[in-house]
């Protein structure tokens, strides 16, 4: 009877193993988001009147609708330089196109405010270029408009042109037949990425409303910086960012509201580049312009770092560099490398899932976008709520809660990363496999992983990326003698001398341009269709 009763319960557990290795990836996005949102709310309430009244001063709301309009503006910026940039390289003739979208991306991989330190040593009063005028203009709303523009622009380019590549290319070719190029772009490729653009605004209003370290270099008043002061300096005060952070939360639930109505939870990016090998639409005498304003477009997010770079070099920042560097970069390779492979599992297994339908992992999905679209603010004082406590003082202390904070922060990256190529792939032989019996476990293992792998490495790498590029997390919790670089190079922003902070810039982006060349080289590579 027993031995009956094991069996029957071993039958109903590896039915059920599917759930249960759902609920283990859905557990560690779980714990590492929605833990601390519940937690900082608690902590809020018992913060007591005297840390919500900062909420009853004008300045913090004052703040608060400044960070939104501002966010909305680089937003509207950005999708009117990414939406049409995207549809010239995706579809056209344009000439180097691919060259021109690597260049043109690159600067979305690196902290903004690197780019907001080049633009500085270009155009600032001792900059290269710079004047009186050019330093006002830099060190204003308007310049901050701008820098991070040209730095968020390539993300809406880079996901228009994804949508496009992927996109049926039979309502395309019915078009070219009755309209001309102009039409065919702008009546039928455009509307047809409407949910991919819809999505791309989101996160680029999302990356803006969190940046903290371009509008503190550039003296520009925000709400996330109030929050910062709060938890570190003379302003030192927990329980008032607590509060501070109550008016941001609606805020995150609406863009969450926003990418479920707009997108949906069964949108996916499609990754490829298999539309550039259909025939691209001609310019004819458009093609020299737009060409040249594309290329302007291109070459002005790159200046920033051949000013960096001209600055080391003259000022001998280059030669100084090992001495102000310390493990800074292991740091920051290390916590990003360990994260990346633990959103790369949650995503294999949470992106098959969303991809197919399973239930709870839309759910879970959208948890994952809520901590993606919620302020950087919120989460991190979240984190510090959770784990600064001698319960978790151990790991708090160490780079472990970068991890976790990366973790929490980017696990939608390596969800919808995997999702994108499930999408794609056949359901058959999954299908096949369980009628043979084969456990979820294994048919993970040894049939979604290995179909689906190429999805599963893009995951990794751009969330390894999407970690090295995070300042304005890190910046609220990295443990003592422990901060990532671009930590590190903010702290060293105001006192160090202007070459050897120039260098470690450079460091950065050349690190971060390492890791994507040796992660693209040894990408798995699309099979032969």
């Amino acid at each position: 009877m027993a031995e009956a009763v094991g069996r029957a319960l071993k039958r109903a557990l590896l039915r059920r193993q599917q759930m249960l290795v759902l609920a283990a990836a859905g557990a560690i996005v779980l714990l590492t988001s929605a833990v601390p949102l519940a937690r900082l709310l608690s902590e809020i309430f018992d913060a007591g009147a005297a840390a919500l009244g900062v909420l009853s001063a004008v300045r913090p709301w004052l703040l608060l609708i400044r960070s939104v309009m501002l966010a909305a503006a680089v937003t509207a910026c950005a999708v009117a330089i990414g939406a049409p940039l995207g549809l010239l390289i995706a579809r056209t003739d344009l000439p180097g196109r691919r060259a021109l979208w690597m260049l043109h991306a690159f600067p979305m991989f690196l902290p903004p405010f690197l780019l907001a330190l080049g633009w500085f040593q270009l155009v600032g009063r001792e900059g290269f270029l710079g004047s009186e005028v050019t330093d006002r203009l830099l060190f204003s709303q308007v310049g901050l408009v701008a820098v991070l523009s040209l730095t968020f622009s390539p993300v809406v380019t880079s996901m228009v042109a994804l949508a496009l590549l992927g996109m049926d290319a039979s309502l395309e070719e019915a078009a070219r037949v009755f309209a001309g190029p102009w039409r065919v772009g702008t009546r039928i490729l455009l509307p047809a990425a409407r949910p991919t653009l819809a999505l791309a605004a989101i996160v680029v209003f999302a990356l803006t409303i969190s940046e903290l370290g371009v509008p503190m270099f550039l003296r520009v008043d925000v709400f996330p910086a109030a929050v910062f002061a709060r938890l570190g300096g003379i302003q030192y005060a927990p329980g008032e960012a607590f509060a501070l952070v109550l008016p941001l939360m609606p805020l995150a639930l609406g863009l969450l509201l926003l990418e479920r109505r707009l997108v949906g939870a069964g949108s996916f990016a499609v990754a490829g580049l298999r539309g550039m090998s259909r025939a691209p639409i001609p310019l004819g005498n458009w093609r020299p312009a737009l060409a040249t304003a594309s290329w302007s477009v291109a070459v002005a997010g790159a200046l920033p770092l051949v000013a960096l770079a001209l600055r080391a070099a003259r000022g001998g920042g280059f030669g100084n560099l090992p001495q102000w560097i310390g493990q800074a970069p292991w740091t920051s390779l290390g916590t990003a490398v360990i994260a990346a492979t633990a959103i790369a599992a949650v995503g294999l297994v949470l992106g098959h899932g969303a991809a197919r339908g399973v239930r709870g992992a839309s759910l879970l999905d959208a948890m994952a976008v809520l901590a993606f679209v919620t302020p950087a603010p919120v989460l991190g004082v979240g984190l510090i709520a959770v784990w600064n406590r001698p319960a978790t003082r151990a790991l708090y202390a160490s780079a472990a809660i970068l991890v976790i904070g990366y973790t929490a922060r980017y696990a939608v990256v390596g969800i919808r990363a995997v999702a994108s190529v499930v999408l794609q792939s056949a359901v058959h032989l999954e299908e096949a496999a369980a009628a043979a019996g084969a456990r979820f476990w294994r048919r993970l293992i040894r049939i979604i992983l290995p179909v689906n792998l190429r999805g599963v490495a893009a995951g990794w790498l751009l969330a390894v990326v999407f970690c090295l590029r995070d300042f304005e997390t890190a910046v609220l919790y990295y443990p003592p003698g422990g901060e990532p670089l671009p930590v590190r190079i903010f702290t060293l922003e105001a006192n160090g001398p202007p070459p050897v902070v120039a260098a470690l810039a450079v460091a950065h982006a050349l690190m971060t341009a390492l890791v994507l060349v040796a992660g693209v080289l040894l990408l798995p590579r699309r099979s032969p269709e």
